[in-house]
């Protein structure tokens, strides 16, 4: 009887007395003994106010009740799916949403929905996945910043293909430990687009050389990158550069003439679809017939396959070695063994440039090293 005193009531009150009126009913919900009558028709009457007019009534129930285990479900959900300043209180704060709700809502909602559902104190991978889906800019930075958010390794390279153009997106994510590195490598190649696309740049340096400038930071990039990252992520590593094309020879070559054996093995155990230990096992000891052989199953064209080999057979040297000086010269050696030969191809011939780059960077870097040493020993 005082329910349906309160709906009677409710028809011709003030807006702040309904508000205070829904207040005080979800509060005495969650909080005064009733019986289960009482608390069915108070239910009741909580969802009447879900129609009310004004949003005061609706935004007072919410942060009466939202935060509440023991809230009913239905209302919560309804609560959820109101306009902004109502559906905060229920979206940021409800235990009652599950996973389920949140995608939902994240799927149907506004990017104000998605923002209220990355700042929640705990997101589930399967809610991070949802939202790095769909999301834009800002809720995915919200969802980034978010310490209680669980976001897998997929999840994080989705938005790196999403987002990764995006400064603060990519500056996030960087800092991210478990960002994959194939995830990783998307981001520096948002880098090389964005470098690319600089007015300034294209007018003092000019498209074509440009260009041809951010090829070859990307590949040194990825070359870097594929000695930084764990055995286990070398194999999606080869998969996503395969995949977007970037198996070249000379990258191949880059990485190994860097000492990059193990990302090399793995390129070439993609390539070939070959064993990986039978691949290994000729890379480290089979003869030069059985490398070459295995070379050219990777595609590699047989005037091409011949560097490679000597290559490899100059790292296997290199690797019985104690001394740095070894693996240091190993493109320098390259190149000798190639100078006085007929190497007119122009693939053979972009190799070998590539290779002879390699050799200049390492003369610079030894002798920037050895500078720094005698400025020490003079101090």
């Amino acid at each position: 009887m005082i329910v349906e005193a309160f709906l009677r009531w409710v028809e011709t009150a003030k807006t702040g007395d309904r508000a205070r009126a829904a207040s005080a009913l979800g509060r005495a919900y969650l909080q005064s003994e009733m019986s289960r009558e009482e608390r069915k028709a108070a239910e009741m009457a909580m969802t009447f106010l879900l129609d009310d007019p004004s949003p005061k009534v609706r935004l007072a129930m919410a942060e009466a009740i939202a935060w509440s285990p023991d809230a009913p479900r239905a209302i919560v959900l309804s609560l959820a799916g109101d306009q902004a300043e109502i559906a905060c209180h229920a979206i940021t704060c409800s235990p009652l949403l599950s996973d389920t709700d949140l995608v939902d809502l994240a799927a149907r909602g506004s990017a104000v929905t998605r923002m209220l559902i990355a700042a929640r104190s705990s997101i589930s991978r399967s809610v991070s996945a949802a939202l790095a889906e769909i999301g834009g800019e800002e809720d995915v930075l919200c969802l980034l910043e978010n310490e209680g958010a669980e976001i897998a390794p997929q999840a994080l390279k989705r938005i790196a293909e999403r987002l990764g153009d995006d400064c603060e997106v990519r500056n996030l994510l960087l800092d991210r430990p478990d960002l994959p590195a194939d995830a990783r490598q998307l981001l520096t190649q948002h880098v090389s687009d964005a470098l690319i696309n600089l007015p300034l740049a294209q007018a003092a340096i000019g498209a074509g050389r440009l260009q041809r400038v951010a090829r070859e930071a990307t590949e040194a990039a990825i070359v870097a990158l594929a000695g930084e990252i764990t055995p286990g992520e070398v194999a999606d590593l080869v998969e996503h550069l395969r995949v977007s094309g970037r198996l070249t020879p000379s990258f191949l070559m880059h990485a190994l003439c860097s000492g990059k054996v193990e990302f090399f093995a793995g390129a070439i155990v993609n390539l070939t679809g070959c064993d990986e230990r039978r691949v290994r096992s000729i890379l480290a000891t089979g003869r030069m017939h059985a490398v070459r052989a295995l070379y050219e199953t990777a595609g590699l064209a047989r005037d091409i396959s011949v560097i490679f080999v000597e290559a490899t057979l100059l790292w296997r040297e290199a690797s019985k070695s104690t001394s740095g000086t070894m693996l240091a010269n190993v493109c320098g050696r390259l190149l000798q063994s190639f100078r006085g030969r007929n190497a007119t191809h122009g693939a053979v011939q972009e190799l070998l440039e590539m290779v002879e780059k390699l050799h200049v960077a390492e003369q610079r870097q030894s002798a920037r090293g050895y500078a720094h040493m005698t400025a020490l020993a003079a101090a």
